[in-house]
């Protein structure tokens, strides 16, 4: 059985949680019933459960769990200055949160720009919402990792600093309650991964680098 464990963001918010459903139960049971609900449904968001890490060098993992909304070539210019791939992922509430590094190598540049909280789905969501940009310098090649906060999520978290040393699927951070998680490559890399395709952080290979 794989252990299970959750993230330390889950603290505050399920107590919160907690506390109401104490409280409404000496005032409205059926209130209390439902507050019980989202206190379980709280604390599972915030589930970290143990990833089998790839081992295969030229892999590269998901920096997240959810569905592919899409794999595409795009013009990259604050990090790579060129034409990239895209593989664009949506996390909703039921996915786990946690995000990945898709690669071992060291964190070079974080940089978070405040914005909007439309829907993580819309494809406008990646440049006009607030976000965080993680920029990885692995061994052969680098990756752009990009944390997108959604209509409901309201948070983001980054654990990683310039200058870190991570391994592949170490956690970067997460994002709270509904999101989205893209992920640039430079072209000459295998995507492996197709839109529609469920895919889980550090564990799914999302795509291979020949160079």
């Amino acid at each position: 059985m794989k252990k299970m464990s959750f993230d330390r963001e889950f603290i505050v918010p399920t107590l919160i949680f907690f506390a109401a459903t104490i409280i409404a139960y000496f005032w409205e049971p059926v209130l209390a019933v439902l507050l019980g609900i989202l206190t379980v449904g709280a604390a599972l968001f915030f589930r970290d459960p143990h990833r089998d890490i790839p081992g295969e060098e030229s892999a590269i993992v998901s920096p997240a769990d959810g569905k592919v909304m899409g794999v595409d070539i795009v013009e990259e210019k604050e990090f790579f200055n060129s034409e990239v791939k895209k593989v664009t992922i949506f996390l909703s509430v039921f996915d786990v949160h946690i995000n990945r590094s898709p690669i071992a190598g060291e964190i070079k540049d974080v940089r978070y720009t405040a914005g909007k909280f439309i829907p993580a789905n819309k494809p406008e969501a990646g440049k006009l919402n607030e976000r965080n940009k993680i920029f990885i310098e692995g061994k052969n090649l680098s990756v752009l990792v990009v944390q997108i906060a959604g209509l409901i999520a309201r948070r983001i978290v980054c654990r990683v600093q310039p200058g870190m040393s991570v391994g592949k699927g170490h956690k970067l951070g997460l994002i709270r309650f509904g999101s989205c998680t893209e992920l640039y490559v430079p072209l000459e890399a295998e995507i492996m991964v197709k839109e529609g395709d469920r895919v889980k952080g550090g564990e799914t290979i999302i795509g291979r680098w020949r160079g």
